[in-house]
């Protein structure tokens, strides 16, 4: 039976802490909101798989990581899309360097049917209208921290709470890829 995934990657626990303060001031403001209870996090891509798929999906995935350099994210904006999500933006260096994570997880998953998500962001709100949108601007306006990307985090849908949570954690060790080398044994 196919179950739901998403990969993502997660900021520092001040960050997530941050990032939870800010979904319980904008609560206060508009009330409940979707994404209101979900940990602050930078969607790479959602899909469904059977328990046999996932295990092959999480040796591709450790092999993958392996290869990435750790590297700084900047977080100092805010933004929304017409979908009514308001959400942090990293900038323009960390968004280069997210995206090019974001693109060799799809192209390493491209056999699968996924949401894949190309715009790298925080999430504050989802599905907000446009005077909540208009709240949170007013409420959040300024932001400039960062955190060091190091992992990509594996997650599975729970319907009970509808949440997802962590089953697996992939580390970058920034290994370079051994080449192959044409050689002759006598």
């Amino acid at each position: 039976m196919e179950k739901q995934y998403s990969i993502a990657i997660y900021p520092s626990e001040t960050i997530i802490l941050l990032v939870k303060a800010m979904k319980e001031k904008l609560f206060e403001e508009v009330n409940w909101f979707h994404s209101k209870n979900s940990i602050a996090h930078i969607t790479i891509c959602e899909f469904k798989a059977t328990e046999a798929a996932i295990e092959i999906i999480k040796n591709k995935l450790d092999l993958l990581c392996d290869t990435f350099e750790p590297f700084e994210v900047h977080l100092n904006g805010f933004g929304s899309y017409s979908n009514g999500a308001f959400f942090i933006t990293p900038n323009e260096d960390s968004k280069i360097k997210l995206k090019v994570i974001m693109k060799k997880v799809h192209e390493l998953l491209r056999t699968l049917k996924m949401q894949k998500s190309s715009d790298p962001h925080v999430s504050i709100g989802r599905r907000l209208t446009t005077e909540n949108i208009e709240k949170a601007n007013r409420l959040f306006t300024t932001i400039n921290t960062s955190f060091l990307c190091n992992t990509i985090i594996l997650r599975k849908f729970d319907p009970t709470i509808q949440q997802f949570f962590i089953t697996d954690t992939f580390t970058f060790n920034g290994n370079q890829k051994p080449e192959l080398i044409q050689g002759r044994l006598f």
